[in-house]
């Protein structure tokens, strides 16, 4: 818990290089069956229209509310030497992060998240590397 402010409740945000660019304020969110990519960064990534595939699926938004998924795209995603490409599910909805990981990116990297230690671990070849929340 080294570096973190006790007692806290924080949501693990971390900063994450997706595609070309590092993308901050993406929630690792282990409740999460799916990425998902807010409009913020569908825009500000510059991704074209026709590498969106259509998707048509209904989520469960936070607020209880069900948003009707329309488009996936799949983008590699670098955390530390790791890369794995991940599969986001674009929403057009409201976000105050820009991207959301879940289980599947977790289950990928082998990861362990812990929003009490601010901190996902993952094994890459012979030793743990970590990502910390800012």
């Amino acid at each position: 818990m080294v570096g973190t402010t006790q007692p806290h409740d924080d949501a693990l945000v971390v900063m994450l290089r997706i595609g070309e660019y590092d993308v901050k304020r993406v929630i690792v969110d282990q409740g999460s069956g799916v990425e998902i990519m807010y409009p913020d960064l569908y825009k500000g990534l510059n991704l074209r229209p026709d590498y969106l595939a259509a998707y048509s699926s209904p989520l469960v938004s936070f607020d209880g509310k069900v948003v009707i998924l329309r488009h996936q795209i799949r983008l590699p995603v670098q955390a530390g030497s790791e890369v794995v490409e991940v599969r986001f599910t674009v929403v057009d909805t409201y976000s105050p992060y820009m991207a959301t990981v879940g289980r599947p990116w977790l289950h990928v990297l082998r990861a362990i998240s812990s929003t009490l230690h601010q901190k996902v671990k993952y094994p890459s070849g012979d030793r743990i590397e970590e990502i910390v929340g800012s």
